[in-house]
């Protein structure tokens, strides 16, 4: 009888990486419709890398089939180089920021119109940034290997100027597919979010290392295709070995208590809802639990009313809390004069009703908090989403509160977490930092975790716990290494009680920034020209 013939491994190695190089023959033959129409399917499927998926496997698909066409548009005008980069961005802030339509169909008789115009413009704008960095890409025209170090240097750069350009918006910056593993984004305390996102760009273009530019039939720099896995593996091990086994020692003789009254958006300031929104946070504050040295933290804007304005409201907060307790709220300020000056603020109020504090926001949103270029665009019926004529004058930046009693915070009210290296008063660093924020904005689902796990990269950046208490949710306490010590879900009403994780020796990156990410721009720019001549 015959013996079945068995299959050789490298035989079918061989036939299986001809089949891969057979399908890198075809993606890069994309044109046209056909290319845009895969650019923009493959950038939406990579924002499901961010939360709440988490589904970073996804990167090293799309990252590479991105790479690959664009090595295919090597030859061609260098505008389709930028539609290339341009059409995988639209692709991936379609998807990862579809929840910026919500915020205008909260007030429908005044913002809905503008809709149509926000949900395809913003994505769009924010894509220009990929497709620069793409076009950069076609007219250096680095050769072999160092064709893929030199975009993931342009594409690292285009992340920082997007975080940056125009007050910026770092949100989803690439480093944030890692959020979903407490040890994977450890690293970030070392050069932030923008050397993650860097690193992270270079791990999953990494397979592309090993390709020719032209997509032949050969395989060169095999080894080269394992950097990927080399650096997914280093962080891990980075991570892991940063993380204490212990919790965090807390700060004694106070507890905090993080305010959660779950009011939606669109009747926050309905007039006819004030009594029961207002009622609601006293509820909550005054619940069973309230420990004598609480710090209680009220979201951003909280009270339905400016409380220093509102007749009666400081001596209900007095009534609430104990004496040698805190309550920070946000709250809508006023400076009268000539023209008057709103400012989004938090506000510090002691247990004898007196005011021991106040910070103005001072990054305040485009479109939302303010209008840019006010005469031009009110006329043309276009106001910030808040209804407040003129919209909020800017803070001084950020500082560090220092109040008896309590351990010196920095105060972050909604997006200003968002900013790396943007946080921290310079030269007074707090020993925590208390984040007020009103997500209802950003929808019932991927936005507010997409805040969360930006406070929880900020956290590891400074070694700093982060207590962050959001009108409908995510409110957390966040330990320094950004793992979540306590919180209560979206869509919930209710508190959190908790102790204050201490900080942990100040992080590398706290007093270094951005350099290390700058280095590494350097570093791997040097090596991009140095694999591209070393090309034959």
């Amino acid at each position: 009888m015959r013996r079945a013939c068995q299959p050789r491994p490298m035989a079918s190695l061989s036939a299986l990486l001809l089949r891969l190089l057979s399908l890198v023959h075809f993606v890069q033959g994309l044109k046209g419709w056909q290319r845009l129409i895969a650019l923009v399917a493959a950038g939406g499927l990579s924002a499901l890398g961010f939360a709440p998926l988490h589904l970073w496997p996804l990167w090293f698909l799309t990252l590479p089939l991105f790479g690959l066409i664009l090595d295919g548009a090597r030859d061609e005008r260098p505008f389709r180089a930028f539609l290339a980069g341009w059409a995988f961005g639209f692709g991936q802030f379609l998807v990862g920021m579809h929840w910026i339509g919500y915020p205008f169909v909260v007030d429908m008789d005044r913002h809905a119109w503008m809709l149509p115009f926000v949900v395809p413009l913003f994505p769009a704008g924010l894509a220009i940034f990929w497709g620069l960095a793409a076009l950069a890409a076609r007219m250096l025209r680095p050769e072999g290997p160092g064709r893929v170090l030199v975009l993931v240097v342009l594409l690292g750069s285009a992340e920082w100027l997007r975080g940056h350009v125009l007050t910026g918006l770092p949100w989803n910056l690439s480093g944030y597919v890692w959020t979903g593993s407490d040890a994977m984004m450890q690293s970030a305390s070392l050069y932030g979010a923008y050397g993650l996102s860097l690193v992270t760009l270079l791990a999953a273009l990494a397979p592309l290392l090993a390709l020719n530019v032209d997509g032949s039939r050969r395989v060169r720099h095999g080894w080269l295709a394992l950097l990927g896995v080399g650096i997914v593996a280093g962080l891990w091990v980075f991570g892991s070995l940063r993380l204490p086994e212990e919790p965090v020692p807390v700060v004694e003789n106070l507890r905090l208590r993080l305010v959660q009254p779950n009011v939606p958006q669109n009747e926050k300031w309905k007039p006819e809802l004030t009594i029961r929104n207002w009622e609601r946070l006293v509820q909550l504050t005054g619940s069973p639990g309230l420990a004598q040295d609480s710090v209680v933290v009220w979201p951003e804007a909280a009270p339905p009313f400016m409380l220093l304005t509102t007749d009666g409201a400081l001596e209900v907060v007095a009534s609430l809390l104990p004496d040698n307790a805190v309550l920070l709220t946000g709250t809508q300020r006023v400076e009268r004069g000539e023209t008057n000056r709103y400012f989004n603020s938090m506000v510090a109020v002691d247990g004898r009703g007196e005011v021991r504090a106040t910070y103005d926001k001072s990054h305040l949103v485009p479109f939302g908090e303010y209008l840019p270029l006010f005469d031009l665009l009110q006329p043309l019926g276009i106001t910030q989403l808040t209804g407040m004529h003129g919209g909020f004058s800017q803070g001084e930046g950020v500082r560090t509160i220092r109040m008896p009693g309590v351990p010196p915070l920095g105060v972050l009210i909604c997006y200003e977490i968002i900013f790396p290296a943007a946080v921290v008063e310079p030269g007074a660093r707090p020993q925590w930092l208390v984040n007020m924020t009103d997500d209802s904005w950003f929808g019932p689902w991927a936005g507010p975790y997409q805040h969360l796990d930006i406070a929880r990269v900020r956290a590891v950046e400074e070694g700093l716990a982060v207590a962050r208490a959001a009108n409908t949710g995510v409110s957390a306490v966040i330990d320094p290494y950004g793992r979540i010590i306590s919180s209560l879900g979206l869509g919930r009403s209710g508190v959190v009680d908790a102790s204050l994780p201490g900080a942990i020796e100040p992080t590398f990156y706290s007093f270094s920034g951005d350099a290390i990410f700058f280095l590494l721009l350097i570093i791997f720019a040097f090596a991009g020209a140095v694999f591209s001549r070393a090309t034959p």
